[in-house]
Order: structure tokens, then sequence, then C-alpha cells
């Protein structure tokens, strides 16, 4: 399974898989956040998934598959997780989502001065771990995000940002309702050790996933 490395030590081994694509994050109106993964490269195939939080705190995973609902809601946090088609396209910097009760529209502008700063760094160094590490105090100060930390016990993340835009209009309804129009990402959603920025974002990105297995 590509993206795969496994080790072992003192009967213990670590699957590491690895996550490439993007990440778009949303605030509404009415209080609901929306977080879409869209993963062209990943051990599962192509796919996408949405993350999505209430005014009132309930957390939603819909999900395009039963392995990607099992892996996604064993390494993140939810009150209910839904299997649902997740259509993602996009095309002239319009990204249209259906994912189940959910459809959303946004826009991006123009890449800023940290999307242009995280464009000039390196993948092959953008890819390890390290660099995580030292870039995660400047990520909680510009964007106040983290690029690394543990959303369950014996299991390790870490995110290299390759690119970001802003996301200047949006619309969104779930089951047929009016979301209302774009917000901030607050309060911060909490779906695992990190939240997205406050500002609505689009970020090219490549995930890490490590967990303990017996």
């Amino acid at each position: 399974m590509p993206g795969r490395v496994t080790g072992y030590a003192w009967g213990v081994g670590s699957e590491r898989l690895t996550f490439d694509g993007w990440i778009a994050a949303v605030g509404t109106r009415s209080g609901t956040r929306v977080v879409v993964g869209h993963w062209p490269r990943s051990p599962f195939g192509p796919f996408s998934d949405v993350m999505l939080e209430r005014a009132d705190g309930w957390r939603t995973l819909l999900a395009p598959t039963a392995g990607v609902a099992e892996y996604v809601g064993g390494v993140y946090h939810f009150d209910e997780v839904l299997k649902a088609p997740v259509g993602v396209h996009r095309r002239d910097g319009v990204w249209e989502v259906a994912a189940g009760p959910l459809e959303l529209c946004f826009r991006v502008g123009r890449r800023r001065a940290l999307g242009l700063a995280l464009r000039a760094v390196p993948r092959p160094l953008a890819r390890l771990p390290l660099w995580a590490a030292l870039a995660d105090g400047p990520a909680r100060v510009l964007t106040g995000v983290r690029t690394r930390g543990s959303s369950r016990p014996g299991c390790r993340q870490w995110y290299a940002a390759g690119d970001l835009w802003p996301i200047v209009t949006a619309r969104a309804s779930f089951g047929g309702s009016d979301l209302g129009p774009l917000a901030p990402v607050l309060p911060p959603v909490r779906f695992g050790f990190a939240s997205a920025p406050a500002s609505p974002s689009l970020v090219r990105v490549l995930s890490t996933v490590e967990r303990d297995v017996p």
C-alpha cells in the first residue's frame, strides 16, 4: 500500500501513512464550520472527505467509503460518522463540494505573502518530521494552527503546507438549510490536535499519520 512504512520495536510496530492534497476550511454565519480534505494521492486511492462542526459543537464526518470512515474516525474525534458520496469539482479558483446532505461552493483569492513563502520550501525538506517541528512555532504565531501533535494515544501527526490561498466567498447548505455567508472559522474546530486557521483558507498540504500497531 503506497505511503505505508512499518517498523517494529519491543513487540510494537508503527504504521505511517501519508496523504497528499488540499485542506479547505470555512466558517459560516450560522456557526457551522466545514473542513474539506481533497486527497488525489493517498493509501486509499483518490478520495475526499468532509468534517463538519455545528454551532452547538456536534461533530460529523462525511466519508465516501467504509474504509475511509473507519480510518479517519479512528484518528480524529466525531459524534457521528456518515458514509456518503463526496465529490469535489474545481475550476478557475472555484471549488464545488457535494457530500451527502452538504452542498458547498467557495472561491479562492490570490495567494499572499505566506503562500509565496510556503511555495519556496523544497518538497523533500517539507516532508521531514523535523521541518514540521521547526515550523510549529511560526505557524502558531502566524496562523494560530499547529503543524504536529497527537489526537489520540499512540497516534502522531504532522503537516507540511506547500501553498496557501484565502477563501474570499462561500455559500453552503446542509440538509437543504442555508448555513449563511462566509465567516471566520471560530470557535476553533475540535476534530484533532489542531484547528484550521481562523481566516478561511485553502492549503496545499502533505499530511502524515503514524500510529502504533501490535
